[in-house]
């Protein structure tokens, strides 16, 4: 017999394999417009594990000004799930789909999504951007989002660091010091 399952193990000739979709990972939902944060109800109320990252938004009115929490990727809520249990994520009304390739999900590396948590969490200051391919790459090496990479800007006299997630296309702007960066290679084109 050339493959058979046995307790969540799967042999190949003799050779001893962990089962696919065991392990938890994170993956990317996306969600129709502006349903981000009834999905990560319904999240929670299922008990999936999930990650909704927000950042705080004025919005002036003729009357008023008023702050609200916006998602920081528009569109997506972060899953964390055994690729076996996505029926469980695909049922909640307003996802779209898991994000992937060939119909197969993709999951998204841990240490980006962990390090967003522990920065959002610790306070850093977010916001969304444009997603870049181009610029000086550095890894920040203390502090919150401690090894985290992306591509270093200056705005209004300010270092910000983009952290582009490839998977869904999204970037965002982080606020961080030149002292806890190090250059990662050599700079692609002088955007600074």
């Amino acid at each position: 017999m050339f493959t058979s399952t046995v307790s969540n193990v799967v042999t190949r000739k003799g050779v001893v394999l962990p089962s696919e979709g065991l392990e938890p990972r994170w993956y990317a939902a996306y969600t129709s417009a502006n349903h981000e944060k009834r999905v990560a109800e319904q999240l929670t109320v299922r008990s999936v594990e999930h990650f909704l990252p927000l950042y705080r938004s004025v919005r002036r009115w003729k009357d008023r000004r008023v702050e609200l929490d916006m998602p920081l990727f528009p569109g997506y809520v972060f899953v964390r799930m055994a690729i076996r249990d996505r029926l469980q994520v695909l049922k909640i009304p307003g996802v779209a789909t898991i994000v992937g390739f060939n119909g197969q999900p993709s999951a998204l590396p841990d240490a980006e999504v962990e390090g967003l948590k522990k920065g959002l969490a610790c306070g850093v200051r977010a916001e969304p951007y444009l997603f870049l391919t181009v610029g000086r790459r550095v890894r920040v090496k203390a502090g919150p989002l401690e090894g985290l990479e992306g591509i270093v800007i200056r705005r209004k006299n300010r270092l910000r660091l983009i952290i582009s997630l490839d998977l869904i296309h999204r970037a965002a702007a982080v606020e961080v010091e030149a002292t806890d960066l190090e250059l990662l290679g050599r700079a692609r084109a002088s955007g600074e």
